[in-house]
């Protein structure tokens, strides 16, 4: 059996999770017996949810579990900045191709579409805002980003709008971004109170399993050994991300990259309205990527908070400790200051690392490992939308539904080759030093 030795972890103090306004409609459920299913989803990621609810559809007859370390909510995908972008983004794959790029949207959006239907039915407050998304830049130099960017949406017939310097400021409530483009149907949330709303939709055939860790598996007999119970099953998928190679699965194709964020309090009605020329009170909730891809997302929450997210780190045991978080939250009060200089006082509620899984041609992993053992990883920094759309057609992709959309994964889920540690590590180094010091202003 293979060994798992590294296991999802805390990694600070979880915000998103933490500032849920619900209360968690379904109980948490451990694996406490033993027991056979037909199918086991390792992953409680969007990926693996949404493996497990098209399953459920496509086999209402079969008894599915998913299974995860850590809680719903808890993981990556409630770690990420709480985009759900509609568009080809600055960190997925670099498309030359029209016809490629406007599938990648078409994707996205039905991505959206499906989380949309899920959030409405459960009607629990993930504060889902259709705010749309700017691509903005504080620096001349990388002005270039956006016109590359422009080039990508006049290509694909996605409407845009350019915003710079005080009519940029009256949207954001800072005069630090000198150049911007908005596209209008990015969607903000709470993420880690997205994934608990799907998760609580799963169908009745769907057995969610928390705080359930696989310590060993056996691919060849499809067993899995937890730590009060011996699980096997017919299938086995792996919606397991950056933990991937932990199976003994994908080696020297993924790359575990960390990044950090923190979360203001809620700003006060006096600190909302403290700014030169205009008022925060006024701005509706905004989101914000950089023109480089090194460079800090920030955002407007609706619950008027402001989030900071910086600082790219290799961490090959997939873990941060927790120096490395104050490390980066320091990182965090400075760009915070730069853009918000007006609201020195407020403090940071909560900072925390996740996990970033990127591949080296930034495509997707998405295959049947060995019989009946299929595999999902490597969102490149995407993981809301992608992860929802790939764990759906992986769903089809086990059931034998064929479909255009699957055919385009299954061409583009062709992760390139990267060496193994030492060297994947010295170079992980190199290259995210070097991005964050040509991002500069952008951090």
């Amino acid at each position: 059996m293979q060994q798992i030795k590294r296991l999802p972890a805390i990694d600070g103090q979880l915000g998103w999770f933490e500032s849920v306004s619900f209360t968690r409609p379904m109980p948490v459920q451990q694996a406490e017996k033993d027991e056979h299913f037909d199918i086991i989803v390792v992953g409680a990621g969007f990926s693996g949810l949404a493996t497990a609810d098209r399953l459920a559809q496509l086999r209402p007859e079969a008894r599915i579990a998913i299974i995860d370390a850590m809680e719903v909510g808890q993981g990556s995908s409630g770690r990420n900045a709480g985009f759900i972008i509609d568009l080809p983004h600055n960190v997925d794959p670099t498309e030359t191709d029209t016809l490629a790029t406007t599938q990648v949207r078409d994707l996205n959006k039905f991505a959206i579409q499906r989380l949309d239907l899920i959030q409405k039915q459960q009607g629990l407050d993930v504060c889902w805002h259709q705010a749309g998304k700017y691509l903005a830049a504080h620096e001349e130099k990388h002005f270039s980003g956006l016109t590359d960017f422009i080039d990508t949406l006049e290509a694909i017939g996605e409407p845009y709008e350019i915003l710079s310097d005080d009519e940029l400021a009256k949207r954001l409530g800072t005069h630090y971004y000198k150049r911007a483009i908005y596209t209008p149907d990015n969607i903000l949330v709470n993420p880690a109170a997205l994934a608990i709303s799907v998760a609580s939709a799963l169908p009745d055939n769907v057995t969610l399993l928390e705080n359930t860790p696989v310590r060993e598996i056996d691919f060849a007999n499809k067993v899995i050994q937890t730590p009060k119970a011996r699980l096997s099953a017919d299938i086995i998928v792996l919606a397991t991300n950056a933990f991937t190679e932990q199976f003994g699965v994908s080696n020297n194709r993924i790359t575990p990259i960390f990044t950090y964020a923190s979360l203001t309090r809620p700003l006060t009605d006096e600190e909302m309205s403290r700014c030169k020329g205009f008022s925060l009170k006024n701005i509706e909730p905004w989101g914000l990527t950089s023109a480089h891809p090194a460079g800090t997302t920030v955002r407007l929450t609706d619950d008027k908070r402001i989030f900071i997210r910086n600082t790219l780190n290799y961490q090959p045991n997939l873990s941060s400790p927790q120096a490395v978080i104050d490390k980066a939250k320091a990182k965090h009060r400075k760009s915070y200051l730069a853009r918000f200089p007006q609201l020195p006082e407020v403090p940071f509620e909560y900072t925390w690392g996740g996990m970033i899984c990127v591949t080296m041609n930034h495509e997707p992993i998405f295959k049947e490992h060995t019989a009946g053992v299929y595999v999902i990883a490597a969102m490149n920094g995407v993981g809301v939308a992608k992860g929802t759309y790939l764990g759906h057609y992986m769903a089809e992709y086990i059931c034998g539904k064929d479909s255009p959309e699957l055919d385009f994964i299954l061409k583009h889920a062709t992760p390139s080759w990267m060496p193994p540690d030492p060297l994947r590590s010295v170079g992980a180094h190199m290259r995210l030093s070097f991005e964050e010091r040509m991002a500069k202003g952008e951090v």
